[in-house]
């Protein structure tokens, strides 16, 4: 099952005082903030990037893979998706916890 678009959306609006952005993946979404990956939004379900600092914050919260074979991550509630607060506390930790995406390389220039 694919993720609706309505759903997307619905996370980026729950998440729109943040630099937020979602880009198709594999026919799911990769979810972004100031560029870094933090999660993914897959069968219509929100999973976050685990950290040490997000996880501290989150507490007892489920873990799910987002497809088969990926790694466990946080699973967001329909409930956490619905409070705002929480939700922007949880991406704002996990943002500053991820590194920075590493430059593309330039693409060489092509023959002609």
């Amino acid at each position: 099952m694919s993720t609706d678009r309505a759903f997307v959306d619905y996370v980026l609006e729950q998440l729109a005082s943040r630099q937020m952005r979602a880009s198709p993946m594999f026919g799911e979404y990769g979810l972004y903030c100031q560029e870094k990956i933090i999660g993914l939004i897959c069968d219509n379900t929100l999973f976050i990037k685990p950290t040490d600092e997000g996880v501290a914050f989150a507490g007892r919260i489920a873990r799910g893979e987002p497809y088969p074979g990926a790694k466990p991550q946080l699973k967001i509630s329909k409930a956490r998706l619905a409070d705002v607060d929480w939700l922007e506390t949880l991406v704002d930790i996990t943002t500053a916890a991820l590194p920075a995406p590493k430059p593309k390389k330039p693409k060489p220039p092509r023959k002609s």
